[in-house]
């Protein structure tokens, strides 16, 4: 991936966006909305908020009204895009904990859902993996920023280790049984 310094990026006349600019919902172009509800609720734990019939649903965490949409508008029986075309590259999910995100971990392994990679970024870890559709996913969590790697200029000197996944499962908290 191609990164630019913060310095070269072009500026807007009118200035940087408002810092308590949020990302609020993505929604998604599925090709089985029950696949795709199976995989966002029955192995990540969303909860279903409201549902359009058999085209849309849409999912949150903590009873907001969606953090996910997902839809078969334009996609029902649709394939994943090919490799080397533009979309999505993947959405990021932030979990508050380093506990909650091992939860994520131990959901995923239950559910067998493959891993595509796993990594220490320095400021956060992640876990990556793809949707029934193909859509890119990742399950985060981010470290306080005071822990987060500077550089002698103070600039964060973000990295890509292996994350221990062992040592993350570890930190799952017991879920009771169903």
């Amino acid at each position: 991936m191609r990164q630019q310094s913060a310095a070269a990026a072009p500026a807007s006349a009118r200035g940087p966006i408002a810092p308590g600019v949020r990302i609020g919902h993505v929604h998604l172009k599925v090709a089985d909305l029950e696949r795709a509800l199976g995989f966002y609720c029955g192995v990540l734990g969303f909860e279903l908020t409201q549902r359009y019939g058999s085209q849309a649903a849409f999912v949150s965490a903590g009873g907001y009204h969606h953090h996910i949409g997902l839809n078969t508008w334009e996609s029902l029986g649709g394939k994943p895009p090919a490799p080397g075309t533009t979309g999505l590259y993947h959405l990021a999910i932030l979990y508050p904990t380093r506990a909650c995100l091992a939860d994520a971990l131990v959901r995923l392994a239950e559910a067998g859902v493959r891993l595509e990679g796993a990594s220490d970024h320095g400021v956060s870890e992640a876990l990556y993996l793809r949707d029934p559709d193909g859509n890119g996913v990742e399950l985060y969590w981010d470290r306080p920023e005071a822990e987060w790697p500077r550089g002698p200029d103070g600039e964060i000197a973000m990295v890509t280790r292996r994350l221990d996944l062992d040592g993350l499962i570890a930190e799952a908290p017991e879920r009771a049984a169903a």
